[in-house]
């Protein structure tokens, strides 16, 4: 019996048994915990290289280190995992996600950039407060404030 060309390419590339790794393999060899592991299958993030067993156990592709390799770069730069889902659906669409992963990566720069603006402005303010600080204000303005270090 003859195969065609792609059942021999699909036959090949499929994993054995042998090459699926159990969660807690998984874990040990990724330094991410078994519970966060399954949250990331819950999530969807992990669809491409999870199955499961007869019996109901999770057994992922050799390419899950990956994949959760990017997951954790991708969270290091500040993307959620709402944003990461997005780019790996492209991705397993068979399309780089790159123009994505840009077009996140300068929001959450210009995101950043605004924060930094807002928490020196904030360091100002309490810069100026702390300058006229007075340890002891006033004693007639105690009924009326709680701090009037603070109040203006």
């Amino acid at each position: 019996m003859q195969t065609n060309l792609k059942e021999a390419e699909t036959i090949a590339i499929a994993p054995t048994s042998a090459q699926l790794l159990k969660i807690g393999q998984v874990a040990t060899q990724s330094d991410f915990s078994v519970k966060t592991i399954r949250y990331y299958e819950e999530q969807g993030l992990l669809i491409p290289v999870v199955m499961r067993s007869p019996t109901g156990y999770r057994l992922f592709k050799p390419a899950i280190f990956n994949r959760l390799g990017f997951i954790k770069r991708a969270q290091s730069l500040g993307l959620s995992l709402n944003e990461i889902g997005e780019i790996l659906i492209i991705r397993d669409r068979g399309e780089l996600p790159c123009g994505m992963v840009r077009k996140r990566l300068l929001l959450k720069q210009k995101t950043i950039h605004e924060q930094i603006e807002a928490l020196e402005i904030l360091r100002s303010e309490l810069q100026y407060i702390l300058s006229g600080w007075q340890e002891k204000p006033d004693r007639d303005s105690f009924d009326r404030t709680i701090c009037p270090n603070i109040e203006t």
